[in-house]
């Protein structure tokens, strides 16, 4: 794995987010695509594996767009994702529009390659308080720099764990809607994408018990993606890269 090195920690969330930001300035993929298997998890233990194609772009001046297709992709179900929106499909037709988008976008994608104002305003509804002072933990061996929390143990604060030498997201605890217990997601297994770097395994989980596991395959990083692709009006009928995939 490709690193940058350790620095001396930045005092804020605010300093973080710029670290985070110039480390890869200019090289960061600007879309990406990936198969991504998904195992959910009901309260009795059970679960249930899905394909989902996942396709993600940053947009000129943002915002980061994800399109999540579910399972067969004649059936056109999935999910549009910015980070202050969602729009839902069934069938082909958009069955949902509302406000609240994919926290974790700002933080995967849009810290990298968008101004850091940006991504700030897009952070505002996770809570995540970056103007406490940034903290220093452990997890799994490496060092991390800890925003938003009031201590390396806190765990009752939204807040994010950054790789103190890649500048990678490793851990994010945040509420995914207004009034939901934290939801802990483990970004794991970071490999190379183009000139940045992917989490290909993540796990999520809610008052201590696992939700969902992803497992990532075939990314690809700035892949050339159609504007037609987010066009919520062309969900079914625009080119897809899967379906050209064996």
């Amino acid at each position: 794995m490709a690193g940058r090195g350790a620095s001396v920690m930045p005092a804020t969330g605010l300093e973080v987010l710029r670290d985070m930001r110039g480390a890869y300035d200019g090289r960061w993929y600007t879309s990406l695509t990936f198969v991504q298997k998904t195992t959910m998890f009901a309260p009795d233990g059970k679960s249930t594996v899905t394909t989902w194609y996942e396709s993600l772009r940053q947009m000129p001046g943002g915002p980061t767009q994800l399109r999540i297709d579910v399972g067969d992709l004649a059936l056109g179900n999935g999910v549009l994702y910015t980070p202050d929106s969602m729009r839902v499909f069934r069938g082909g037709k958009q069955v949902v529009q509302r406000a609240g988008g994919n926290a974790l976008l700002p933080l995967i994608e849009g810290v990298y390659v968008q101004p850091v104002e940006r991504t700030v305003a897009e952070l505002a509804e996770t809570q995540i308080d970056i103007t406490r002072a940034t903290v220093s933990g452990m997890l799994d061996g490496r060092a991390v720099w800890i925003v938003g929390a009031a201590s390396a143990s806190d765990t009752t604060s939204a807040q994010f764990w950054v790789d103190a030498e890649n500048r990678m997201v490793l851990r994010i605890l945040f509420a995914p809607a207004r009034g939901a217990p934290l939801m802990d997601a483990r970004l794991g297994d970071i490999r190379p994408a183009g000139k940045g770097l992917l989490a290909v395994r993540c796990t999520f989980s809610v008052q201590g018990k696992v939700v969902q596991t992803e497992d990532y395959l075939d990314w690809q990083a700035d892949r050339a993606l159609p504007a037609s692709l987010f066009d919520p009006a062309q969900w079914s009928t625009t080119a897809h890269w899967a379906r050209a995939t064996p």
